[in-house]
């Protein structure tokens, strides 16, 4: 199968990545950090390295590099655990429903008032700015789209933000493992990180990392190994939100998958957006197709084709062609709404360093060929 669906889940994992989680399953079935024998020890260590190898690359303490299952759990805990009685939220119409729900879930309790905002003139960080008001405590913002490869300047949205005092979420599920992003240089006060997209791991990892100028109370509570006589949560990171068993296997293999990401970086942001321009290319010489993405570093390149909805072509494209990309609303429906694609949705092809030229040129192939554009 020729696999575009990277935004979903990167389809490519290194050896190194596979084997990591593969010898923790085989080999290392213990708690990291409940015991005191080797292979807790073990595992620990494992733990610790991680942290410290994504504190390193995103400016921020490893005490404060959270663990969790995935980017929509560290976007809930970072929100729901910042929220503030009777403040004042700003979002955008670019965010995915890991954004949007659990905001809407403080609306609709009373507990925030909320302003979502589209770009002003293609400008979205004078829209956040015009939004804010005396009660805003929180933007919470991605920094790539989901659905069109759209990057947002996280160091302007971070600098309003710092100038307001105000809590910056940001988003950074597409974003992490494609470009630069780091918390002191761009203001963010909470990164959210999906550990199976760009950053090489494995489903069933993610990462919250947290500013040291941010509290956030725990979503859950239980064990953590440390202050057991204690039947209040602690209150020192990462501890104070991580109860509970690690995903070991999942930790390693990011481990392993971001040491090869971290120093591919400005190759990866480099190669992708040359992939994603060949293909764009490609598809506006396409009679009937609707491009929605200009060349991007995240990979992503979005379309609509004439006389189909999205889910159809993208079924066509799996059954006859046997290639993966994913249709529908991409669960950003405002995104959608504010593109004006909400009812046939769109066709999301999405890149990785590893997609060849030949199989871009398959995929346009095919593309033609379901159009009868052949």
């Amino acid at each position: 199968m020729i696999y575009f669906d990277n935004a979903a889940t990167g389809g490519f994992k290194s050896q190194a990545a596979v084997s990591a989680a593969t010898n923790v399953i085989k080999y290392l079935s213990a708690n990291p950090g409940r015991s005191g024998h080797r292979l807790s020890v073990t595992g620990a260590k494992i733990v610790e390295s991680a942290r410290e190898l994504i504190a390193e690359n995103f400016g921020a303490s490893p005490f404060r590099v959270i663990f969790t299952k995935n980017c929509t759990e560290a976007l809930n805990t970072a929100i729901l655990g910042t929220v503030k009685r009777g403040g004042h939220v700003v979002t955008t119409v670019y965010e995915h429903n890991s954004v949007l729900r659990p905001l809407n879930f403080l609306k609709s309790k009373g507990l925030i008032s909320l302003s979502v905002v589209k770009p002003e003139n293609g400008d979205i960080v004078s829209a956040i700015k015009s939004a804010v008001n005396e009660n805003t405590y929180l933007i919470a913002a991605t920094t790539g789209s989901n659905v069109t490869g759209e990057v947002f300047g996280a160091e302007k949205i971070g600098a309003l933000a710092r100038e307001k005092g105000l809590i910056f979420i940001a988003d950074g599920a597409q974003t992490g493992g494609h470009i630069p992003l780091n918390l002191k240089d761009d203001g963010i006060s909470a990164l959210c990180l999906a550990g199976h997209k760009g950053l090489g791991g494995i489903m069933g990892s993610g990462v919250l990392i947290l500013s040291d100028d941010i509290d956030v109370s725990p979503l859950t509570f239980g064990g953590t190994g440390t202050d057991s006589m204690n039947v209040f949560q602690p209150e020192d990171y990462p501890e104070r939100l991580e109860s509970g068993t690690l995903n070991l296997p999942a930790i390693a293999a990011l481990l392993e998958g971001f040491r090869q990401v971290s120093g591919n970086l400005k190759r990866t942001e480099k190669l992708l957006y040359e992939k994603t321009a060949r293909l764009v290319s490609a598809l506006n010489e396409v009679d009937g197709i609707k491009l929605y993405s200009s060349p991007n570093p995240l990979g992503i390149v979005s379309f609509s084709a004439e006389g189909f909805s999205s889910s159809e072509f993208a079924d066509l494209l799996n059954s006859e062609y046997d290639i993966a990309v994913r249709g529908g609303l991409h669960c950003a429906p405002l995104t959608h709404k504010f593109l004006g694609t909400e009812n046939g949705g769109l066709i999301r092809a999405s890149l990785s360093v590893h997609n060849s030229a030949t199989e871009e040129d398959y995929f346009v192939f095919a593309v033609k060929k379901i159009l009868n554009a052949l």
